[in-house]
């Protein structure tokens, strides 16, 4: 765990009528969403969401908010409320509440079943609140009332959390879609009526707050999916969010028309189409899918629905662009990335479409095709939110430190007092009182690794050991010596990784180490751990000095 504010004291306690809201992730970050909100000593959590790893990141599966901040105090937590269900929002969850199970779980219908989903997969049970846009629920001393708002995703919702302290509108991730897929349109008269009540705090998504204009409808993509089919004389791929209702809603409609099957492959896509097919999201035609293990009954009349759009490298369609898959991709296959690129995977995502267009593939993407449209408000959207909504202060959320600040500059076009908007980073305390909102301090907040089984046991120096081995080789070196003359009895033995194969490289630094330890024993130095230093310093310096490399080192002295 670090502490990215040192400057910053820790928040002091909090004083009478005075909401404290501390982000433990998704401030400069896309992902990791979580907020808490405390008021007379009981704690709201907004969203608990995961960050997905980039390259420098190796071996990592997913990343977590630091809980050690409420990690004490999880029986003061009155409820977690999910603003939606993508897993950057509720792929958390069940790290959560396996450190206290009985945490009211509130969300709209389809969010909490997707959550749901996740706690059984890992044999969890907790009490499930269902809400709906329009409904007015307590918890403790917070009033939620829930709105309805437009997504990538079906039943988004964001929260008016009201208490004596005053208003906070928390928006959720969403846009402003005039002619969305289920009508279904972001409620902006209650945004206003909210607005006229007052509004003194508005934490709003940043996410395309330098993006002029107006973010385009959902339904803009149909011409470009429906050219990609038409164009395709043998099957089409198409990898998107697991959780993308709408679109895979497009990628059905289209399919029926072309008079293709379709198959769901990868089991958290074929989980949640289930969930939303039965729960009323997602309307699949009679007999038009089918089971990916059949599809070879259809020749090359198939739609195949993947996930894997991010390159993730245990997706589907990565391990399709590897040949690690039972689906083989060939020439004239066309693959449909229905997605955008989250900042940190470009890399991933190209190796992917380079190895798919090396096996003759036809990769249709954003950059050569309008087959995604941002799930995110523009700033023509934040700054007609801004003019409805005339809130007191603005604390921009979800976003890089780019787009939140791009997002404060258009408050401030609106009228919002630059002193009172508030851009600030995990971990920062920000204290509202009588509609007056201030930073009050930091706490410290880390990222936390999942590496297979192991939570939080990955460090930044673990990471940074694996960038090493993976960049710059391993060289071990093994010396036994006489305890009682210091002399060296066998060795040294080298043995490197990554590095070099030819041995006989190292018979220079032999000859160094054997002077180094020679040198230090007689000079008094002794201890298998001063040695080992000796060894270390020694190769480091011929290492870097003769080849300009920074292996990691591991010398070994052992005493007979």
């Amino acid at each position: 765990m670090n502490h990215p504010h040192p400057d910053l004291p820790y928040p002091a306690k909090l004083a009478p009528k005075t909401l404290r809201v501390v982000a433990l992730g998704g401030l400069g970050e896309i992902g990791r969403n979580m907020t808490v909100f405390e008021y007379e000593g009981e704690l709201l959590i907004v969203d608990c969401g995961v960050l997905f790893p980039d390259e420098s990141q190796p071996g990592i599966d997913l990343i977590l908010p630091d809980f050690s901040y409420i990690r004490d105090r999880l029986q003061d937590v009155v409820a977690v409320f999910l603003t939606h269900g993508h897993e950057d929002h509720i792929g958390a969850l069940p790290f959560l509440l396996k450190e206290r199970a009985d945490i009211p779980v509130v969300a709209s219908k389809l969010t909490l079943a997707f959550a749901e989903a996740k706690l059984k997969e890992r044999r969890i049970s907790a009490p499930l609140r269902e809400v709906r846009a329009g409904m007015v629920e307590k918890f403790g001393p917070f009033t939620l009332e829930f709105v309805a708002v437009n997504h990538s995703i079906p039943d988004a919702l964001a929260v008016a959390i009201k208490t004596p302290a005053g208003v906070v509108l928390a928006t959720g991730d969403f846009k402003m879609d005039q002619l969305p897929l289920d009508g279904r349109i972001t409620d902006l008269a209650t945004f206003a009526r909210l607005g006229t009540e007052g509004v003194d705090l508005f934490m709003t998504d940043s996410t395309n707050a330098d993006v002029p204009g107006f973010t385009t409808s959902e339904r803009e993509i149909i011409p470009a999916l429906d050219r990609a089919f038409r164009n395709t004389k043998r099957r089409v791929i198409v990898a998107s969010f697991a959780s993308h209702v709408h679109r895979i809603q497009q990628v059905l409609t289209i399919a029926e028309n072309h008079g293709r099957k379709v198959a769901f492959v990868g089991r958290s896509m074929v989980r949640n189409m289930k969930l939303a097919q039965d729960l009323g999201y997602l309307t699949v035609p009679e007999g038009l899918v089918v089971d990916s293990k059949n599809i070879g009954d259809y020749g090359d009349q198939v739609v195949l629905i993947c996930t894997g759009s991010q390159g993730e490298p245990l997706a589907a369609l990565s391990r399709m662009a590897n040949g690690e898959h039972d689906i083989k991709v060939g020439k004239g296959d066309t693959v449909v990335l229905a997605s955008s690129l989250i900042p940190g995977n470009e890399n991933p995502v190209y190796r992917v479409i380079n190895e798919l267009t090396r096996f003759g593939a036809d990769v249709v993407h954003k950059g050569n095709a309008m087959v995604h449209v941002s799930g995110h408000a523009a700033a023509g959207e934040l700054l007609y939110c801004y003019n409805i909504v005339k809130p007191k202060n603005v604390m921009p959320i979800h976003g890089e430190w780019r787009h939140m600040r791009a997002n404060a500059e258009l408050a401030i076009k609106t009228g919002v007092p630059r002193n009172n908007t508030i851009v600030v980073d995990n971990g920062i305390a920000v204290d509202m009182h009588d509609g007056y909102a201030d930073v009050a301090g930091a706490v410290p907040v880390g990222f936390v690794y999942v590496d297979g089984q192991s939570i939080g046991e990955i460090t930044e120096s673990s990471l940074k050991d694996r960038s090493i081995l993976g960049e710059e080789g391993f060289i071990s070196v093994v010396v036994v010596i006489n305890s009682q003359s210091g002399k060296i009895v066998a060795g040294p033995d080298i043995h490197a990784r990554g590095f070099t194969e030819d041995q006989a490289l190292f018979d220079e630094v032999k000859k160094m180490i054997e002077k180094a330890l020679a040198k230090a024993v007689a000079g008094g130095v002794n201890g298998t751990h001063q040695l080992q230093q000796v060894v270390r310093r020694t190769v480091g310096s011929w290492v870097g000095d003769e080849h300009r490399r920074k292996p990691m080192i591991v010398p070994v002295v052992i005493e007979v």
